[in-house]
């Protein structure tokens, strides 16, 4: 009857630790930031974009190239840097599962046999040697009555939202770098096409002036001015190849591939990608939402704030429930016997009244990389708006410079015709002929790589605004069934607006 005594006052304090710990977490509660976001954006580039409309999820489907969106599909496939932020996901995930088995108790079991000789200063009778075994399972529970466990099961799991939002951020950065470099590639092949007409038309040139000068009509000078000028339009040939093959090699890096596996699929030249004709942005406010880095940083805040209560649970005592049951017996086959059972069951208390300063210190330690990621979430929320803005400037404004070049490469080209007349007719000499042709050359060259930069500060934008993703994706570590309780784990962070 005392037995069942003890046992009951056991379970009833344990009970009692259990009922404490259910209601009690030190250290703060963590609650987002609010971070104020102009109701518009401020340049006046921004006057004739549609801003009402949400961020395109598939942006690169406007520039109407179906190479380019199928380079867009083969990286997700394949890309090392998404694998690698995959591999991170599950390291979280793996993580935040350890951080909650400390909730539950830690069972063992073990056996062991020893035969041991005790020394005859310390023998009291009986066997010597004698032959010990023992077989049994042990069981310790420690209650989390000031939360430590969940405060840091809570920053496990902010840590695996946040590896998320890292992956989401690799994969929109993919994006933009596959479309910024496929665009890098057609730019380079439209001006070695115009490098090579130009060299197609001054090789000409040369052949007149050559005929001309061996009928005596123009001096040697005419020739040698020609072939300088045919030399250095060809020498520009070689710094485009280069380029060209660099920019193919980093595409197929990108897509996990090795260098020159694209060469065959995008030798012949297609055009460059077109711009939309129109373009819509989100509101600054959306950012908080749609840019992962912003998500990201945000997530490690709020793990960070978690690691306070960790820190400040050490202040406090630690209660544990410990039991084990034994069987013991001098003799193997006697372990069967009811006379070889014994148990154990009794809570522990830990308590560290003194450490020198060390737990407050290692509290202030937290709290002061709290305040740190505070600083950096608002400085990233205030880089994502400026970035925004500055491709957004930087896009219309070339754009304007784009429609000015194409305005003088149209003259140039005029004004190479007209010059050629009058060259042969004897009204202009041919120092006028050369200019006019390096002019052309140079502005054809221009206006080629102010296109490419329109569709370059467009992908830009497009990163800037976190397009290339949806709130609706799964978690990208998990097989298809298990996606919907993943996602269900991480669902109040969703709803917080984060």
């Amino acid at each position: 009857m005392r037995k069942i005594t003890s046992i009951k006052w056991v379970f009833g304090a344990a009970s009692l630790l259990v009922f404490i710990a259910a209601g009690c977490a030190v250290g703060p509660d963590y609650e987002v930031p609010v971070i104020e976001s102009p109701d518009a954006w401020q340049n006046a580039a921004a006057e004739d974009v549609q801003t009402n409309a949400p961020v395109i999820q598939q942006w690169w489907s406007a520039f109407g190239d179906a190479t380019l969106e199928s380079l867009i599909v083969q990286a997700k496939d394949s890309s090392l840097d998404l694998e690698m932020a995959v591999s991170r996901i599950r390291e979280a995930r793996a993580q935040h599962q350890i951080a909650g088995g400390d909730y539950w108790p830690q069972v063992g079991l073990g056996g062991d046999g020893t035969r041991a000789q005790t020394p005859e200063l310390y023998w009291t009778g009986g066997d010597n040697p004698a032959t010990n075994w023992g077989f049994g399972v042990s069981a310790s529970w420690e209650i989390d009555v000031w939360g430590k466990n969940r405060r840091a099961r809570e920053s496990t799991g902010a840590v695996l939202e946040s590896s998320i939002e890292d992956y989401r951020d690799v994969l929109v950065s993919l994006y933009a770098e596959v479309a910024t470099t496929y665009v890098e590639i057609r730019n380079l092949q439209t001006r070695l096409d115009f490098a090579h007409s130009n060299v197609g038309s001054q090789r000409e040139t040369m052949d007149l002036v050559m005929a001309r000068e061996e009928a005596g009509l123009v001096p040697l000078l005419d020739v040698t001015q020609a072939r300088s000028n045919l030399a250095n339009t060809e020498a520009t040939i070689p710094q485009l190849e280069v380029a060209l093959e660099r920019a193919l090699n980093r595409l197929a890096i990108l897509l996990g591939k090795a260098p020159g596996t694209l060469d065959e699929r995008l030798k012949t030249h297609t055009g460059m990608p077109n711009p939309p004709t129109e373009l819509t942005m989100a509101l600054p406010a959306e950012l908080l939402r749609r840019r992962p880095d912003v998500r990201r940083s945000e997530r490690n805040l709020a793990a960070q704030s978690a690691r306070i209560g960790v820190a400040t649970a050490e202040l406090y005592p630690s209660f544990s429930l410990n039991g084990s049951l034994a069987l013991r017996a001098p003799e193997l086959g006697d372990l069967g016997t009811s006379d070889a059972f014994g148990w154990s069951l009794g809570p522990d208390v830990k308590w560290n009244l003194f450490s020198g300063g060390k737990i407050r210190g290692q509290i202030k330690v937290e709290e002061a990389r709290t305040e740190q990621l505070l600083a950096a979430y608002e400085l990233t929320v205030l880089g994502a708006l400026a970035e925004v803005e500055n491709s957004l400037v930087a896009m219309r404004q070339e754009e304007i410079r784009r429609d000015l070049l194409m305005t003088a490469a149209e003259s140039a080209q005029q004004s190479v015709e007209l010059v050629n007349t009058q060259y042969i007719s004897g009204l202009t000499d041919f120092q006028n002929y050369l200019d006019a042709q390096r002019v052309l050359f140079s502005q054809q060259d221009q206006l080629a790589k102010s296109r490419g930069q329109v569709l370059a500060h467009l992908i830009n934008l497009n990163l800037a605004l976190g397009g290339g993703w949806s709130l609706d994706d799964p978690a990208p570590d998990l097989p298809v069934k298990t996606q919907e309780t993943a996602m269900a784990e991480t669902a109040p962070a969703e709803e917080e607006g984060r």
